[in-house]
């Protein structure tokens, strides 16, 4: 894609004047391995395998997948996570946390012995085993990766009186240290707030339940993994203009009422998930829906805004001064559009993390690594999609420290990170949705990497123009810059782009 011959006059970039306004975690970039897809299970049925949507008009908000309703879901076989191909993108984004956990992680049973996988003893619905959680640990050493996670909190671990029990924890952790590896970090429960999803929960479960849960495992975490950081509450679908997931006939349990239930609820870290729309398999309409015609509005590209600027104010209300984890977003709930596998959704994926890191969130949990249409490798070819190269150019480029940038114009957005491995360097991400060119004015030589495509909703995506493709052998390509002269930088219409500085003057 060229740059258009309109171009707005350039912006002047100020290296010296930007003020560092905070830091965040090493992993910050990190993605989500869904518990279902370890296990094998129904998940998201691809759209290319529908004859036509679910449901053409109104909305249906049908999360649980344990109704096994075949117009949504399709079965998954366990993930081959000692893929060659799928290791070697991985470590492009190291290090990395790897969150295994999802709805289906709330009702399954560990069963650690070394035997296929039987059925699931009564209240559990699904099963893990132990050769499944071996090529867990055997991806995160492969890969620099370190582990996140939640339990098993269905009724399978409760005792007489209906209260959470380690038992399944416990099991689990003690196969994670005898094959040398940890736990990170883990919320109690996979999304609380909507604790009927995945056949786990009855509906009389309610905030007081989850505040005693919440201190019975915070007892255990002390005493059996002092280094985990205890994540929660790890709730979703708060926080959104004009959404309200009780009026769409769910039972909702809020994070003010989680979280103000006695005993109050201690965490380690403030956890919560965010998707800004339903995909049009559940939500074809309605303030819970996007189209790829709206992908570029910024209502949309900022709604991601929104959602954290709610969690950050119950987290200053309930746990202030603790740190902020997003352990799942995507494009949309539900498995993603069809326009969240192409270059389209690379904006809303950049201004999302460059937006959180300077709200001072520390980790950002992508949904999924590689598994429906949201994820950023296909679930079938393990071929990176648009998303990925976004992802791989952040992991190379952008560090933990996060600059002021200023606000840019209208239709692009500017973000600023120390540069990744150089000393005194820095990194610009400029986000341009305009269909026209964009300029900015540098005070140094530069060097410049810009993402485009020659289509919007492409699958393909080009870095300085030359396609991004792995080698013939499944390896990633070098990843260069062009050089640049300092003064009037041209950015093209409808581009991302990354300008790096070798010493910022700081």
């Amino acid at each position: 894609m060229c740059a258009a011959v309109a171009v707005v006059s350039p912006a002047t970039i100020n290296l010296k004047e930007m003020k560092k306004i905070g830091t965040v975690d090493e992993r910050f970039q990190s993605y989500n391995v869904e518990m279902v897809e370890v296990v094998g299970g129904e998940f998201w049925r691809p759209y290319k395998t529908m004859d036509k949507l679910p449901n053409d008009t109104g909305a249906s908000m049908t999360y649980d997948i344990s109704d096994k309703n075949p117009a949504l879901y399709r079965k998954l076989n366990p993930v081959n996570l000692a893929d060659q191909r799928l290791l070697n993108l991985a470590k492009g984004l190291a290090p990395a946390y790897v969150r295994v956990s999802g709805t289906w992680a709330n009702a399954t049973y560990f069963q650690d012995d070394d035997q296929p996988a039987r059925k699931a003893p009564a209240g559990f619905v699904n099963v893990l085993t132990s050769q499944q959680l071996k090529g867990v640990v055997d991806f995160l050493k492969a890969s620099n990766s370190e582990l996140v996670t939640s339990f098993a909190v269905s009724k399978g671990v409760r005792d007489a009186n209906g209260n959470w029990t380690p038992v399944e924890a416990q099991k689990f952790l003690n196969f994670l240290k005898s094959n040398g590896a940890t736990i990170a970090a883990a919320e109690l429960f996979n999304e609380p707030t909507m604790p009927t999803a995945g056949g786990a929960m009855d509906t009389s479960y309610n905030a007081q339940n989850f505040a005693k849960d919440v201190a019975v495992f915070n007892d255990w975490a002390k005493k059996e993994i002092p280094t985990m950081v205890t994540l929660g509450p790890g709730s979703i679908g708060e926080g959104l203009p004009g959404v309200s997931f009780d009026g769409l006939g769910m039972n909702i349990l809020t994070t003010e009422a989680m979280m103000s239930a006695n005993p109050k609820p201690q965490v380690d870290g403030f956890s919560y998930h965010s998707y800004g729309a339903g995909a049009m398999r559940v939500m074809r309409s309605g303030p819970f829906s996007i189209q790829a015609k709206d992908a570029l509005n910024n209502d949309w590209i900022t709604k991601t805004d929104h959602a954290a600027d709610f969690y950050i104010s119950m987290r200053d209300k309930f746990t202030p001064g603790k740190p902020m984890w997003l352990t799942e977003t995507a494009e949309a709930a539900g498995g993603g559009d069809p326009f969240a596998a192409t270059y389209l959704d690379c904006f809303r994926y950049l201004y999302q993390m460059g937006s959180l890191a300077q709200k001072g969130v520390q980790v950002v949990m992508h949904n999924t690594l590689a598994a429906s249409e949201y994820s950023l490798i296909d679930q079938d070819t393990h071929l990176p999609k648009p998303n990925y190269w976004a992802a791989l150019l952040w992991a190379k480029l952008m560090g933990t420290e996060v600059y002021d940038a200023g606000k840019g114009k209208e239709g692009v957005y500017v973000f600023a990170h120390n540069t990744k491995g150089i000393k005194d360097g820095m990194t610009l991400l400029v986000i341009n949705t305009n269909k026209k060119g964009t300029a900015v004015n540098i005070p140094s030589d530069a060097e410049q990497y810009t993402l485009t495509s020659k289509e919007l909703e492409s699958t393909d995506v080009q870095l300085n123009g030359a396609d991004l493709k792995l080698t013939a052998n499944d390896e990633l390509p070098e990843i260069k810059g062009n050089a640049v002269k300092s003064g009037n930088v041209t950015l093209p219409e409808l581009s991302i782009s990354f300008i790096t500085f070798a010493n910022a003057g700081k």
